[in-house]
């Protein structure tokens, strides 16, 4: 499921446990900043193919998920 890798790239990068993550962590509530926010994304589009051209608006872990999901459809 693309939520659960999705949370997998969050914590590899974040070096945090899986479980510490759920789909209402926000990025900032995480305290993402905004060059580990660019490797999120970068790591995020390499695993999908896809481009992420507008990161405005995605605040938490669902935003993302929803955003990759609209992508792949």
């Amino acid at each position: 499921m693309v939520q659960e890798k999705i949370i997998a790239i969050i914590a590899e990068k974040l070096e945090v446990p899986v479980k510490d993550i759920s789909a209402a962590s926000s990025f900032d509530g995480m305290k993402v900043d905004s060059l580990a926010m660019v490797e999120i994304m970068l790591a995020i589009e390499d695993e999908y193919d896809i481009t992420i051209e507008e990161a405005e608006g995605i605040e938490t872990v669902a935003d993302i998920t929803a955003y990759v999901e609209q992508k792949l459809a």
